[in-house]
């Protein structure tokens, strides 16, 4: 499969590659960049992420890409669409370097990937769900223009508020 590439302003969202390792290498390293993530990771687990996003697109037709600047090609991170086996929804995911964060990455690179969910996919429905302490998660939720429409029990234990995402070019119209 050909994983699509999206663009935006400033942006561009590829397909993970093994030149990417390095960046999930840092990223997943981080104990607290990764604290929402499953991280801390050795690099060997951080390269199992790069592959599960890699076969994500392989066995779904959808996935995580990873962020780059337009300009430079510099990795900032990653996100996408994701259905986690035995989990009971999809959701939007993103993760960023910590040296990305601040600048509406996160909330640019969401607002493509919601899109081409709704358009591409075709998707009803675009939803995320996160920890309840990820409040960093919450806002960019909350940017996005997030409406709050379930709580489920997830296969963590863990329970947590589901999302509804509303498509940014509708809400733009």
């Amino acid at each position: 499969m050909t994983i699509p590439t999206l663009q935006t302003d400033r942006l561009i969202l590829r397909g993970p590659q093994v030149s990417d390792m390095d960046a999930y290498a840092a990223f997943f390293a981080d104990p607290e960049a990764s604290a929402f993530y499953g991280g801390p990771m050795r690099r060997d687990q951080a390269y199992d992420r790069l592959c599960q996003d890699l076969g994500h697109w392989q066995l779904n037709g959808f996935g995580r890409w990873v962020i780059t600047w337009r300009d430079s090609g510099e990795v900032l991170g990653g996100t996408g669409l994701l259905y986690a086996e035995g989990w009971p929804r999809t959701e939007l995911t993103w993760w960023l370097l910590p040296a990305a964060r601040g600048n509406g990455v996160a909330t640019e690179a969401s607002r493509a990937v919601i899109a081409w969910g709704y358009e591409t996919l075709g998707w009803d429905l675009v939803e995320t769900h996160m920890k309840d302490a990820n409040t960093a998660a919450r806002r960019l939720v909350e940017r996005l223009g997030g409406t709050r429409i379930d709580r489920l029990s997830f296969p963590d234990g863990l329970q947590r508020d589901i999302w509804a995402l509303p498509n940014p070019r509708e809400a733009a119209a």
